[in-house]
């Protein structure tokens, strides 16, 4: 079982950058990719970005792609999401999620077994 904390939400204007923490502790060597989610209210959980730990490699949705960028930092069981121009579409709850199977090039909440609480993203225009 893998534990996962998000952190870094906040408030940021259109144009402006956030970046998003997820640290990881318990059984962190079972996790083959790591992901962010996200949930604006009354819509359906949306994948955002993924990272697959051994290749380190990464897949985006399009609606992200070019602004968002996901990374990771093993020593610290770590995954960042760097968000830069924001556009206030881009207000969600935010979810970091852990799979043990990954899939490349999906993003489906289906996939993940591993979700943590979730943090909050404002942008305002």
């Amino acid at each position: 079982q893998v534990q996962l904390v998000e952190s870094g939400g906040g408030s940021a204007q259109a144009g402006g950058s956030l970046r998003l923490s997820c640290t990881a502790s318990g059984d962190t060597d079972s996790s083959a990719c790591m992901a962010w989610f996200r949930q604006a209210p009354g819509k359906e959980r949306e994948g955002v970005a993924v990272i697959y730990i051994g290749p380190d490699s990464t897949y985006y949705a399009s609606s992200v792609k070019g602004r968002f960028t996901i990374s990771q930092d093993n020593a610290k069981n770590a995954v960042y999401l760097q968000m830069n121009s924001l556009k206030p579409e881009d207000t969600s709850m935010y979810y970091c999620a852990g799979a043990t199977k990954c899939l490349w090039g999906r993003l489906r909440t289906d996939d993940y077994n591993s979700w943590g609480q979730g943090t909050q993203v404002t942008v305002s225009s």
